[in-house]
């Protein structure tokens, strides 16, 4: 078990990702270029003890608030996306297990294991025959004694093989409908895996998002007590959507950093000229404090519903996030765009201080998580049965 990080005076969450990130800044070139996990990264987000930081403080965590994690997302994004978005997805299971396994004896001991050993979590939600429909399931559980077992044919598990545990989705029972799903705790000696096929992308390269067939017999107990859409509707759309999009934000801040860079290295040479790229650079600025205020605006939102079912349960809320993905991911890729612009050739060639291309293929895969088409259709019904929001305040 890693120790616990110095009582130096620097010790805050954010000083603590903050030195992670260094560690993942300085891998990041490779892990992009060679498809890898972030292993370097990962490690120190062990050694400072970042992985359970949001399981209560009565099971041994931190009891870290949404916004704290959105922010250690930001910093980690801003170095390795790749990284960056392992940490995300990995909170987004982490809330759902500490949001709806409270009241479960082996998930409550399981928070604490997360705890105690940074254990690192994984997810399989999408699967063969249903694409990114994450609310629809082929597969089920089937009971076996007090075991059930799972037979999964998984179109993707991000880092699958350096995960610790594995969180799925699957129907309640062979003869449930599709949307009658309950998500299962496999623990990754539980799991056998085999793998389908490969994860060669443009960008998020070292998320080594493969394919694989999964299989498991686990006890009964590791199922969670809720249903999956309970879960889904409280905790994982939220988290998903303002995790990333902190994550994009992140991106985008780090791609316009250089931008600025470049623009203060012309305008250094040339101090009586305005230099070129500087109106550019002030409209993207604007662009990320919009950004930004979008992303901080989704989690104040969040935080209110939580205190609220009822609220975390409505069409208006759903509507809402749904809004924060579609926008926050288009906003981070033209803001990257921009910033490659504005530097020119100096960030579209690799080697230079200046190049933004890992930046440009990774964000490009924003609107994809979850599609932006898929979300908008899933909007435009609920919006035919909801009133819109036109409201200014609440």
């Amino acid at each position: 078990m890693a120790d616990a990080p110095a009582a130096d005076g620097a010790t805050t969450l954010a000083a603590r990702m903050k030195r992670v990130a260094t560690v993942a800044a300085a891998a990041a070139g490779q892990v992009d270029r060679d498809a890898r996990f972030p292993r370097e990264a990962v490690d120190a987000l062990r050694s400072e003890r970042l992985l359970g930081i949001m399981v209560p403080r009565d099971c041994g965590g931190e009891g870290a608030g949404f916004a704290e994690i959105a922010e250690l997302c930001t910093i980690l994004g801003t170095a390795c996306a790749s990284a960056g978005m392992v940490f995300a997805m990995h909170q987004i299971k982490t809330a759902s297990l500490v949001h709806h396994g409270a009241n479960s004896a082996w998930h409550r001991d399981f928070m604490a294991r997360l705890s105690r050993d940074q254990l690192l979590l994984a997810s399989s939600t999408s699967e063969a025959g249903i694409g990114g429909d994450l609310r629809n399931s082929v597969c089920s559980i089937v009971p076996d004694g007090d075991h059930v077992t799972l037979e999964k044919d998984a179109i993707v598990i991000s880092y699958a093989l350096d995960a610790d545990a594995i969180l799925a989705t699957a129907r309640r029972a062979p003869d449930a409908a599709s949307s009658d799903q309950v998500l299962v705790a496999i623990e990754r000696a539980q799991a056998d895996l085999t793998q389908t096929s490969t994860w060669d992308t443009l960008g998020m390269r070292g998320t080594t998002s493969h394919g694989f067939k999964l299989r498991a017999r686990v006890p009964a107990a590791q199922v969670f007590p809720k249903p999956f859409a309970e879960i889904a509707a409280q905790s994982m759309l939220a988290s998903s959507h303002l995790f990333w999009s902190s994550l994009w934000f992140g991106i985008a801040a780090g791609a316009l950093a250089k931008a600025q860079n470049f623009v203060r290295a012309a305008a250094r040479k040339a101090p009586t000229v305005a230099p070129p790229g500087a109106a550019r650079l002030a409209a993207a600025a604007a662009e990320l404090a919009s950004l930004k205020a979008l992303v901080r605006d989704g989690i104040a939102r969040f935080e209110r519903a939580r205190r609220d079912d009822d609220e975390l349960n409505t069409m208006a809320f759903a509507i809402a996030m749904n809004a924060v993905k579609v926008q926050a991911s288009e906003k981070a890729v033209a803001i990257v765009q921009e910033a490659l612009t504005i530097i020119g050739i100096q960030g579209y060639k690799n080697d230079t201080p200046f190049a933004v291309g890992r930046h440009l293929r990774d964000i490009l895969s924003a609107p994809l998580m979850i599609a932006n088409d898929r979300i908008l259709a899933n909007t435009a019904t609920m919006l035919l049965m909801s009133r819109l929001d036109a409201d200014l305040e609440g």
